[in-house]
Formats: structure tokens, sequence, C-alpha cells
């Protein structure tokens, strides 16, 4: 299954610090099987992260498109929107229970504004920017993802 880890961070983009979300994606990633065909830091821009989730699913026919970062309720947190802007159908349970796990561990687990949706054959999810968040939403979803890809790619799956 072919993975794609998209950072939404200005800073980042700009060179400032580790990208240690992107790394804690990329680690969840191959824990369920994937191989990594993209990684990449992109600036908090709707257009520019609209255009990579196009390109990760159409282009590069990733299975899975896992982001991380702007998902909370700042001005420049707009990844929802952009993702929302590229998927055909939303697939709302996943982001209920990535806030769901984040419950336990943060008050203000109800900011968190990530989605999760299907694009032709690829499965997008928006995790937090916090890399102790991404191990704590990872767990809760984890899972559902391989029987989700395998519906979507239209395989048998057991129910």
């Amino acid at each position: 299954m072919r993975v794609a880890i998209l950072t939404v961070s200005t800073s980042r983009a700009g060179g400032a610090g580790d990208d240690s979300s992107g790394e804690r994606l990329e680690q969840f990633a191959r824990e369920l099987g994937g191989e990594i065909a993209a990684r990449e830091i992109v600036t908090d821009e709707r257009e520019a992260i609209a255009e990579r989730l196009r390109r990760f699913s159409d282009d590069e026919q990733c299975a899975l498109v896992l982001t991380t970062g702007g998902t909370g309720v700042a001005p420049r947190d707009v990844t929802p929107e952009a993702t929302r802007a590229v998927i055909e159908r939303e697939v709302p349970g996943i982001a209920e229970a990535m806030r769901e796990a984040s419950r336990a561990h943060t008050r203000h687990w109800m900011l968190s504004r990530g989605v999760a949706g299907i694009r032709g054959a690829t499965l997008i999810i928006n995790f937090p920017g916090n890399p102790r968040s991404i191990a704590q939403t990872a767990a809760a979803v984890a899972d559902a993802l391989p029987h989700a890809l395998a519906l979507i790619a239209d395989k048998p799956s057991e129910h």
C-alpha cells in the first residue's frame, strides 16, 4: 500500500525545526504495512494543501494520505477546508474516533477540526500536529484502516 505523508506547517516549510510529526506519521504508516511514496512539508495555505492532496491521490495513486497540522481553530488552520475541497465522500467516524481518543489526554480535544474522506481510491486523514497526539489518535483508528482501505480499493474484506 502506497502512503503519502503531508506536514502542514509554514514554519517547518521554512526550515524551522524538525518535522517530528511527519516522522511519527511515517512510523504509523509503516506499522500499517505501508510503503512511503512521498513525504512533504507545505505551508498553511489552502490551495497548496489541496494541490498536494490531489497529486498524492490522482497522480501518485496512494491508497492512504496522512496529514499532520492545521486542524485547530487558529486563522491559519485550513487543512480541513483544503481536504473537504478535494474529497468526494467524507468518513466522519474516523475523525470522531480520533477526537474521542484525545478526550482523555487534553481538555482541548473538541477544538480539533480534522476530517477524513475518500478521493477516488484514496483515503485522506487529517491528524493533529502534536506527535504525542498523533500516537494517541492513530491507536484509535489503526484496527479499522486495513478494512477501510480494502473496501475503498473494492477488494474482498471480512466484515
